[in-house]
């Protein structure tokens, strides 16, 4: 019988090994026992003098080994074997991957987007350069009326609205409303932590690129958003501003920075980290190797995937297809899978990576972080000083949007929106 509970137990070799003593009245025995105990029979734990210890353990009989003791002791060494086996079941299953039929039906919007008649830059254009507003959203749009407010001042012929919803979650398409048609038709189901994040963002860029060729920027949106100056401030920063961007080496007087009222040397601004704890564990997460040869670790980036893009680089992302076909791969950890992190700032900074600021313009508190998402503020965090704070930059002369606010924050933020978001 205790052969038998031996040999289920451990999943190590088992061997026959020889036991007796003088003292018993069976002068030998013959056990099976797991080969990671008799390490402790032939040399325990103890001087081989040691006569204090030896009554207790020594001599060795079969009712020591029939006893619970022992038993509890081989359930012990057993559970490594068993944790390796039930683990696959435990850890987070990976979500599935991007079917077929939509990687085809993106790269023909891609390949529209990227024809030379489609890729033409706004200098070339004969009206004036233009913000994208790219809204990612799998919910209602929060803050509609707040955005309403941020438009109302604005030249139309200045921006345009571009929103990709979840088709798969019943969204309101608000009439009366800036975003009234300005939902894409080709938008797909998202999921969070996974590369479907990624496709929705490059539609979002393409369809912005094949819309109008006086799209500039691209500003890229979440429902949770909100803006932090109004409109004519971020148009003015993103644009004419010689010194909105504080990292910048250029000589903030000389003349070559603007022409025709653009900035001639302006950059996208994107968050690029190349030191993170857990960035390891993120380049794994679809397995040690896979990565290579086209992402090497030293490569691999994480920032935020909140950015504008200046047209250049947005055509830079649609038109990738090598980092794509790895960042695509779904991971064997959802837990450290954040792809929509990593794809933009490694693509960035290995292609171009003195064309990128390497800091975002959305602020995100990221104190008392919860299961990888920030701090959502409440409607009693909303005041004055709160905007005042988020504007704070270290890179820039103010962040522009900020994140993440709870839908219930529209009331306090409409209250000061004119006072205090919206005031210059």
């Amino acid at each position: 019988m205790s052969s038998i509970i031996y040999s289920t137990i451990a999943s190590s070799k088992l061997h026959s090994f020889n036991i007796s003593s003088s003292s018993s009245p069976i002068s030998s025995h013959f056990f099976t026992i797991p080969l990671s105990l008799q390490g402790c029979i032939r040399h325990p734990p103890f001087p081989p003098n040691s006569s204090r210890f030896l009554p207790s353990f020594f001599p060795i009989t079969f009712s020591m080994f029939s006893t619970p003791f022992i038993l509890s002791f081989s359930l012990l060494l057993s559970l490594p074997i068993l944790f390796f086996i039930l683990a696959p079941t435990l850890q987070p299953h990976p979500l599935p991957p991007i079917s077929l039929p939509d990687e085809l039906d993106d790269l023909r919007l891609f390949h529209r987007a990227t024809t030379p008649s489609s890729a033409s830059s706004h200098l070339s254009s004969s009206s004036s350069p233009k913000i994208a507003f790219l809204f990612l959203t799998n919910t209602d749009l929060h803050f509609i009326p707040l955005w309403n407010r941020f438009f109302r001042t604005a030249k139309t012929s200045l921006y345009n609205i571009y929103v990709h919803d979840d088709p798969t979650v019943n969204i309101t398409h608000p009439k009366d409303t800036v975003f009234h048609d300005h939902f894409i038709p080709n938008a797909k189901r998202t999921f969070r932590a996974s590369a479907t994040l990624i496709s929705a963002t490059r539609r979002l860029l393409a369809t912005a690129i094949l819309d109008d060729p006086a799209n500039a920027y691209f500003a890229v949106l979440s429902q949770y958003c909100i803006p932090l100056h109004s409109f004519n401030y971020i148009y003015r920063s993103l644009f004419t501003s010689k010194n909105f961007d504080l990292t910048s080496n250029s000589d903030p007087n000389s003349s070559d920075l603007t022409q025709y009222g653009v900035r001639v040397k302006y950059k996208s601004f994107v968050e690029i980290i190349s030191k993170e704890p857990r960035l390891w564990k993120r380049y794994v997460a679809r397995g040690r190797f896979v990565m290579m040869p086209e992402v090497p670790f030293e490569e691999f980036r994480v920032g935020s995937q909140f950015f504008v893009l200046t047209r250049k680089h947005a055509l830079l992302v649609v038109k990738d297809r090598t980092l794509w076909r790895k960042f695509k791969l779904p991971c064997y950890r959802a837990d450290e899978c954040y792809p929509e992190e990593h794809y933009f700032p490694t693509l960035l900074s290995m292609q171009d990576p003195n064309g990128v600021t390497r800091f975002t313009l959305t602020r995100v508190n990221w104190t008392g972080t919860v299961a990888g998402h920030p701090h959502m503020y409440k409607p009693k965090e909303v005041s004055a000083n709160l905007i005042y704070e988020l504007r704070k930059s270290n890179y820039s002369s103010s962040y522009l949007f900020a994140r993440k606010f709870s839908p219930d924050c529209l009331r306090p933020l409409m209250d000061i929106a004119d006072s205090v978001i919206f005031r210059d």
